[in-house]
């Protein structure tokens, strides 16, 4: 969208001694501008040092291909044809049909789809985005801070706003300047950076004079945490466990076996996925009880992971075997009051929570601390659900 033309119904035309007047921007003003939208260099992109202006700056404002970007105000779509050149997979949204229309032809064949709707609004129900792209359009609504708050609603975690402004006109200006978007946008973001693009002729097919910009917000990324599933097969008083072998994390030691929910799964069907694969068991979901929360972390620079114990008795599912010798080097049998020394800490700090009867436990590990069971170390586990012995 062009700063000569404004988004906003509400705006009124604007006359400055540089500038020539601006139009009304009703709904029936953009559907009759589709048919001309793209003779402006910056909008059609027909001159090739301007395209290649812009898809320089849009390759250094995107993250890696492929993202997900939501196009606001994607008038014909030329950023979005770009964006989808260099890999992307393009939402466009655009309150002009004809508009939107232009955009189709343009991208057909292209990963891409295109919405008639309000920028501020965009009609995309539940999806999330990796980047939210707005051109020449935030400054024009009504109400910037409550456009900006549902943009970033519309990230997934981390994601990014890309923000083309700027402020045109000198006797009456319009538009928004850097520092009071930069304010706006700052109560959202992690990281904020501005980037002039007023003194790049190449970017407006022209020399411009007023204030030009992108600005760049990078949202927090939400705390997330990896699920672990832990599978504590009994016989009588002994459990099984596996000695870890070519996994390049705590080979060597044993654990009761072990593995974690993939994307969608929920974590009794995880456990029952993972004793197939690691041991042959064709368990039920009734074969299954929960028996033990942990939230847990290994030594720095691990992040933190949720471990949920289930217990299943010797006998369901059928024999437990090694079907991974390559990541497995062993199965064996050891008593519960008798555990072995040479165990990945959180797996044994587990086991002894749970034969001490607590449910729910934390165990998170200090610098220097090692990922094996140390006997004469400091204890980690921190009991969650009443008072007892820690391991």
């Amino acid at each position: 969208m062009s700063p000569e033309t404004p988004a906003d119904p509400s705006r009124q035309p604007v006359t400055d001694s540089l500038n020539p007047p601006l139009p009304t921007a009703d709904a029936a003003y953009w559907e009759a501008a589709a048919a001309s939208f793209d003779e402006e260099p910056d909008h059609g992109l027909r001159d090739p040092a301007v395209r290649a202006a812009w898809a320089a700056r849009l390759r250094s404002w995107l993250p890696s291909a492929p993202a997900a970007v939501l196009d606001l105000g994607c008038g014909t779509g030329s950023l979005s044809l770009l964006a989808a050149e260099q890999g992307h997979r393009v939402t466009g949204i655009d309150r002009s049909a004809r508009m939107i229309e232009r955009a189709r032809t343009k991208l057909a064949g292209r990963d891409a789809a295109f919405l008639v709707g309000d920028a501020a609004e965009p009609p995309v129900g539940e999806r999330r985005f990796d980047v939210v792209l707005v051109r020449h359009v935030l400054w024009a609504l009504p109400d910037p801070a409550a456009a900006l708050r549902h943009w970033a609603g519309l990230l997934t975690p981390g994601g990014r706003l890309v923000l083309v402004e700027g402020r045109w006109g000198e006797a009456d200006p319009i538009g928004l300047p850097a520092g009071e978007l930069t304010a706006l946008v700052e109560p959202l973001a992690a990281r904020i950076r501005v980037e002039s693009l007023a003194h790049d002729p190449a970017l407006w097919g022209k020399e411009v004079a007023d204030e030009r910009y992108v600005l760049i917000a990078d949202l927090p990324r939400r705390h997330t945490e990896v699920v672990d599933v832990h599978l504590v097969v009994r016989r009588g008083d002994e459990v099984l466990l596996a000695r870890r072998a070519g996994t390049g994390y705590a080979d060597g030691l044993l654990n009761v076996p072990s593995g974690h929910a993939e994307d969608g799964e929920d974590v009794r069907a995880a456990v029952i996925r993972e004793a197939a694969e690691e041991l042959g068991l064709r368990l039920a979901p009734d074969d299954l009880r929960v028996a033990l929360v942990m939230q847990h972390c290994a030594p720095p620079p691990a992040r933190p992971r949720i471990g949920w114990f289930f217990e299943a008795e010797y006998g369901a599912g059928g024999e437990p075997w090694n079907r991974e010798p390559d990541k497995c080097a062993e199965l064996a049998w050891f008593p519960l009051a008798a555990l072995p020394d040479d165990m990945v800490a959180y797996s044994r700090a587990g086991l002894d929570g749970l034969c001490a009867g607590h449910r729910f436990l934390l165990h998170w590990h200090r610098p220097g601390d090692a990922v094996a069971h140390d006997p004469s170390g400091p204890g980690r586990a921190v009991v969650l659900d009443g008072p007892g012995p820690t391991g």
